[in-house]
């Protein structure tokens, strides 16, 4: 020890007295006295030594001292531990007294790093070698039981390994640390799955239940590891979802010709965000679809409903074990008697049964559940009247639509100059009743429209060619086959959209005449037309012979008539006329006469005369409308005669519904009425929806409070948000409906908001994003003053909004997706992205060394001055277009976000990025690539992890050292790692770290 050796020293440097100094000089020699010395103060030494060991032998204090010098810091001490490897080799300590030393360390469950990223990554390593020795131990000790001789010692030591494992383990931090600890070593997480694998294989021959049991869950934590991402709780105490009703309705309402692929995206990320089981996810979908089928007008909107019902939904495959899901959906449907009566009363039908059928024809469905579906269904009361005895449903008359859609595609294909006269016969019968709806309905709703648009395209181009001596026949023929393809093009652009008539790039030679048409002279909803556009002036001498013709001839004239010039120039033939008529030149006799030539033949005639009348209405005065409008009556009337050519009265009804189509913004602003032919059904379902002298604002706020206190959205509302959205623009839009959440103080009320909200704002949901999280939060979170409306229960609410936007909005939009009404929809001007996010990437060489350093200067964190480039992984530089208004918002908010970490003032600002960095790593998938987390800059993990957040400050799928540093730390620190929502989530997203 330190005071014997200083006592011996003090010993043999010190002088002896005077008096032994006289007795010595005659005595034994001097070396003999030292020796003497020497050997008594070994002597003295042995007993101190033996004193502080205890007893003889291998000293256990001896080792436990040299342990605890050892473990003094934040990793072993080497210099230390080298001390105890001399004592066991020399025999000063034991094997046992090591070991025994060990075992008297208190174990901890909850280890700790406080030192640099290097040393919180060692330990990482550390616990998934300290999991890999004690699998070793289970296995060997699993072995040693099935020997008689051993059983109850092995099953002893094996208890004890099996208590560590779980001590281990019960901790989610620790499992979080062993997560890192695999992505940085994959070798050694391959060693411990052959170790898991061997254990498991011996666990079968455990006749200890309780070990058995123990084992089995050390064995179902460790094989969780990997999955930490995905694992949510169930929410079982909730039946309805709002979110999934609102995005099916609104998809069968607006958008029946959209891929059934982002649709099916778009639900199963509200089904991972909203964490909703999927028996009640595809309950939700169902219940949806019969709701849009009660509440859909009659007509068009009606087989709408029913195409999407039945041809898109119902067949749509899902993956193989999802037949179990969907059984279990029917189940549940099948308890909402009320519902599915009141469907099939609508329907005609057993709507439940013909839906069973097209899931079983998909797979969906096995014969045994189908048929034990079906005979739980069979004693509903059959609720026809004698008024619908004779009428056929239309879930049956879609479901035999659908192939008839196929053979006409076939029929189109073939050569049209050999057999016109066949084809004009199948084109009639399409037009019969509502054949023509129906099987647009079908097209529609199974990814056809466009193909069948495409081919009438082609036969109204093939009306061009003419041949030499063409016969009145051939010359009736051809003009039938022009104007049933003109008027059906017509029909299928105000049904479905004009998206679906347009090429999607159109080859180098002529354009289309009807693509040319309706670009630039058919009215559309959101499109004002110059009546003086030269798209109305064509050559000066094909109009005047028109006017000639019109006003000359008893009638119209067939034979080599180019009926596509004279669709381009009766606009300005029928200016003339105006003008002739305004200044007496001509008699209101003359102008019946004219009406009647221009549509007594051709149908597609009035309607391109009514098109242009139209814009010009738009541009008079009310004192200078009246013989406009009168025009337009005349032309919108049909004529009765008996020179008109066959299937004139079913192309008047499809004329007249175009007209009305064309005519509404018209007449509705000139508070003009005109009868148009009835076609028993309401053609324009959802117009003129805001009450008139009420402002907008008012109008949203008490739609969006009845559809809250409704708690779900209809199709009437739908349609009503969509043209407040359209009348007010996107910000005016989103602001109010902000503010309208951030007014509820129940929690209840903002989630169901919020729910509503997100399905709302799936009318535009990239447009209503980039201004949510550009304009709005920004907004929000700079402003001190309005920091007080950002407290939970409504702040909490927003900031669960903001999430799912931000993630629906960057995964449609990496894949390009833009639903049809987003598309169509008229844009007001938004400010320039690029000038309001600068980006400042000038200095890249000090760019990439803050990328890649591991300072965390809270200077630069707080910084409010920091180019938004600082904000970005070094991976974005390279993949991410920076350009692009989605990918900045993003960014930027990010670094607004980090500021407000950094920052020294806290309040309901610190506390809504709190929030808003939980529900992003909540709604994560598990091995996903490309989270909106990835614009997280570096700098922000340990800010964020100060906060205290109830998740893990984690990542997963970090291919680069760097990366795993930067995880590692923030969760090395915590002290222990709480459960939220009875899942562990990662604050880093695996896209967050691509390779440099």
């Amino acid at each position: 020890s330190p005071a014997a050796k200083r006592s011996l020293k003090r010993r043999m440097l010190t002088p002896p007295p005077l008096w032994a100094r006289r007795e010595a000089v005659p005595k034994a020699p001097t070396a003999v006295t030292a020796a003497a010395s020497l050997a008594a103060a070994l002597e003295e030494e042995r007993a101190s030594v033996r004193a502080d060991l205890g007893p003889p032998g291998p000293s256990p204090l001896l080792a436990e001292a040299l342990l605890e010098q050892a473990m003094i810091g934040p990793s072993p001490n080497p210099l230390i531990l080298s001390y105890l490897k001399y004592a066991i080799s020399s025999q000063m300590v034991s094997y046992s007294t090591v070991l025994t030393a060990i075992t008297w360390s208190r174990f901890s469950p909850h280890p700790s790093c406080h030192g640099k990223a290097e040393e919180c990554i060692s330990l990482c390593r550390a616990l998934m070698s300290a999991l890999n020795w004690l699998l070793r131990c289970a296995a060997f000790y699993t072995e040693k039981v099935k020997e008689t001789l051993e059983q109850a010692a092995a099953e002893s030591q094996l208890k004890m390994c099996l208590e560590r494992l779980e001590k281990m383990l019960s901790s989610t931090k620790n499992r979080a640390l062993i997560h890192i600890a695999k992505l940085e070593e994959t070798s050694s997480w391959s060693t411990v799955e052959q170790s898991l694998l061997k254990l498991g294989e011996n666990l079968n021959s455990l006749s200890n239940s309780p070990l058995r049991s123990q084992a089995d869950s050390c064995v179902s934590l460790i094989k969780s590891i990997p999955t930490m991402l995905s694992v949510h709780s169930e929410q079982l105490n909730k039946t309805g979802f709002p979110t999934v009703h609102a995005v099916v309705l609104l998809e069968g309402t607006m958008n029946l010709t959209g891929d059934t692929q982002p649709l099916v995206e778009q639900l199963m990320m509200v089904k991972r965000m909203q964490h909703i089981p999927s028996p009640l996810f595809v309950l939700e979908i169902w219940k949806a679809c019969f709701v849009g089928l009660i509440e859909s007008p009659e007509g068009t909107e009606e087989l709408k409903w029913t195409a999407f019902t039945f041809l898109k939904v119902g067949p749509s495959p899902g993956p193989q074990d999802f037949t179990e899901d969907v059984n279990c959906a029917f189940e549940f449907l099948l308890k909402l008697t009320p519902l599915l009566d009141k469907a099939d009363q609508r329907c005609n039908c057993d709507c439940m049964s013909l839906l069973l059928q097209e899931c079983g024809k998909q797979g969906l469905l096995s014969e045994t559940n189908m048929t034990n579906l079906t005979d739980k269904r069979k004693h509903a009361p059959r609720l026809k009247s004698a008024e619908n005895a004779n009428i056929q449903p239309n879930p049956g008359l879609i479901l035999r639509a659908e192939p008839t859609v196929t053979n006409i595609l076939k029929t189109m294909d073939a050569d049209h100059s050999k057999s016109p006269e066949g084809l004009l016969g199948v084109l009639g019968h399409m037009l019969s009743g509502k054949s023509l709806d129906l099987l647009l309905a079908a097209a529609a709703a199974t990814g056809k429209l466009k193909s069948f648009a495409r081919k009438f395209i082609k036969l109204n181009e093939f009306t061009k060619h003419i041949a030499n001596g063409e016969s009145s026949k051939g010359a009736s023929v051809r003009a039938l086959l022009f104007d049933i393809s003109f008027l059906m093009l017509c029909h299928v652009a105000q049904t479905y959209g004009s998206e679906m008539i347009l090429s999607e790039s159109s080859p180098a030679g002529e354009v289309p005449f009807f693509e040319t048409w309706m670009l630039t002279c058919m009215p559309e909803e959101g499109k004002i037309l110059n009546p003086d556009h030269p798209c109305f002036r064509p050559d000066s001498t094909k109009v005047e012979s028109l006017v000639a013709l019109l006003n000359n001839s008893s009638e119209m004239k067939l034979v080599q008539m180019k009926w596509h010039e004279a669709c381009l120039s009766i606009s300005a033939a029928i200016l003339e006329i105006l003008n002739a008529w305004e200044n007496s030149v001509l008699t209101f006799e003359s102008i019946q006469k004219i009406t009647d030539n221009i549509k007594g033949k051709v149908c597609s005639m009035a309607v391109c005369a009514v098109a242009w009348l139209v814009a010009h209405v738009r541009m008079l005065g009310l004192d200078e409308r009246e013989k406009s409008l009168q025009m337009i009556r005349q032309l919108a009337t049909p004529l009765y005669g008996e020179n008109t050519l066959q299937f004139y009265n079913e192309r008047v009804v499809i004329m007249s519904s175009i007209l009305e189509h064309m005519c509404a913004d018209v007449l509705q602003q000139t508070a003009t009425q005109i009868k148009f032919p009835s076609t028993g059904m309401d053609t324009i379902p959802y117009w003129n929806l805001l009450p008139p002298k009420k402002p907008i604002k008012e109008v949203l706020t008490s739609m969006f409070t009845k559809v809250l206190e409704k708690g779900w959205v209809d199709s009437h509302s739908i349609h009503i948000f969509d043209t407040l959205l359209h009348m007010g623009g996107v910000y005016w839009f989103c602001n109010n409906l902000v503010k309208e959440l951030l007014k509820e103080t129940r929690k209840e009320h903002t989630l169901r908001a919020v729910e509503l909200l997100y399905a709302i704002f799936c009318l535009d949901m990239q447009q209503l994003t980039l201004t949510l999280l550009g304009h709005i939060l920004p907004n929000l979170l700079t402003d001190s003053s309005k920091w007080h409306t950002l407290m939970d229960p409504p702040g909490k609410a927003l900031a669960k909004l903001s999430v799912w936007c931000a993630l629906s909005s960057y995964s449609s939009h990496n894949k390009g997706q833009a639903s049809a009404r987003q598309k169509k929809r008229h844009r007001e001007d938004i400010e320039d992205y690029i000038s309001l996010f600068p980006l400042d990437d000038t200095q890249p060489s000090k760019l990439m060394r803050l990328l890649s350093s591991n300072e965390e200067d809270a200077n630069v964190l707080s910084s409010p001055n920091r180019s938004m480039s600082s904000s970005l992984s070094a991976s974005q530089l390279h993949t991410v277009s920076m350009r692009d208004p989605l990918n900045r918002v993003l960014a930027n908010l990010f670094l607004l976000i980090s500021s407000i970490l950094g920052a020294k003032t806290a309040g309901p600002h610190t506390q809504f990025v709190q929030w808003f960095m939980e529900e992003c790593v909540d709604c994560l998938e598990q091995g996903s690539r490309g989270s909106i987390l990835q614009f997280m800059p570096f700098t922000m993990v340990s800010p964020a992890a100060a906060t205290s957040f109830p998740q893990l400050a984690g990542c997963s799928g970090a291919p680069v050292p760097r990366h795993r540093h930067v995880q590692g730390s923030p969760t090395a620190r915590l002290p222990s790692l709480q459960r939220h929502s009875g899942s562990v989530v990662f604050l880093l997203s695996p896209g967050r770290f691509r390779s440099w």
